[in-house]
């Protein structure tokens, strides 16, 4: 079984990195193979509706993204980190979730999902919420933690100083790898995911 986590910063080395290594490594030390997946510090192009990926499974725009959708369908669960950005995740995190996660819900539907976040003092919680939107909208079980999933410092070693964050981010791990390690038994015993009805949408404006 094998996660991914992908890192919203564009510091490759930062503080969303530290804390996404101890997730990970709580994931290998049960077992679960990992991989941190980087996006990156070049400019993220957001969705603009024109429904090729929809004809094609590929973004017109070529960039992680692409990449990113391609390891997906491989992947057993996702931690996606972002450091707080005006209360709120990275543009860069925000454009890349957008593209990668538009009508692709059969990539992601039925895999674990988890969010992270970094901050320097505040804005932590609404960033931790508008992240796990992605998941709730494309039946993925949330994985919690003994703590909303952050951790605080302006720099990794301050980072490193929040014991309870890196706790948080430990326990994380070990509830993910428990949840696929469920998953898996359940499948070996018959148990798949339920069979989704046609989708129906409902406008409001007749």
């Amino acid at each position: 079984m094998k996660v991914i986590l992908v890192n919203g910063s564009p510091r490759e080395k930062g503080c969303t990195y530290t804390a996404l290594c101890e997730v990970a490594g709580a994931l290998e030390k049960n077992g679960i193979e990992t991989e941190i997946f980087q996006v990156g510090a070049k400019p993220i192009a957001g969705c603009i509706g024109c429904n090729v990926c929809l004809k094609n499974g590929r973004c017109f725009v070529d960039d992680p993204v692409n990449e990113f959708v391609e390891k997906a369908k491989t992947a057993d669960g996702f931690v996606f980190g972002s450091p707080v950005h005006y209360a709120a995740a990275s543009g860069a995190i925000t454009s890349f979730l957008d593209r990668a996660f538009y009508g692709k819900g059969n990539v992601f539907a039925g895999k674990p999902g988890a969010a992270v976040v970094s901050c320097r003092r505040g804005g932590a919680a609404s960033a931790f919420d508008q992240l796990n939107k992605y998941f709730t909208i494309n039946s993925m079980p949330v994985v919690s933690s003994q703590y909303w999933n952050q951790v605080h410092g302006n720099t990794p070693d301050e980072v490193r100083q929040d014991a309870e964050g890196l706790q948080t981010m430990r326990t994380l791990g070990s509830n993910m790898a428990w949840l696929l390690k469920c998953i898996q038994a359940g499948a070996a015993a018959g148990i798949t995911f339920p069979e989704r009805e046609p989708a129906m949408k409902t406008n409001f404006i007749r």
